[in-house]
């Protein structure tokens, strides 16, 4: 008689449990697929060997925290446009920082200026 009982409170401890766990596992949901926190629109090529496209994709198709920085573009004045990823970091912010500090280093690295003024992020994840 009293192994019946305890199956039964075991039985219902264990579905409290999994009522509790269920809603949790949900929240892990993967990015893939989707813009997140799009800030502006990025000037981008529909050449698919050109880099700062490829780069978009790879943006759009990571799982986890990513962001996608990228100079402002002026058709009229700018002829350079740099862009950065940073894809599956640990947060949003930090991919965010890398990605625009990535950026910013093509700015030194082929000595050049632009009218916008330097890169900021355009959409992150």
């Amino acid at each position: 008689m009293k192994l019946e009982y305890s199956r039964k409170a075991v039985a219902s401890i264990l579905a409290g449990l999994l009522m509790l766990t269920v809603p949790g596992a949900g929240s892990a949901e993967s990015l893939a697929g989707k813009i997140g926190d799009k800030r502006f629109a990025p000037t981008l090529s529909l050449d698919p060997k050109e880099a700062c496209y490829k780069s978009y994709l790879a943006y759009i198709a990571a799982s986890g925290h990513s962001a996608y920085a990228t100079t402002f573009y002026s058709r009229v004045v700018d002829l350079h446009i740099f862009c950065s990823v940073k894809l599956n970091a640990p947060s949003q912010k930090a991919a965010e920082d890398i990605a625009s500090r990535t950026c910013q280093t093509g700015f030194a690295r082929w000595k050049v200026k632009t009218a916008s003024g330097g890169c900021a992020i355009a959409a992150s994840k």
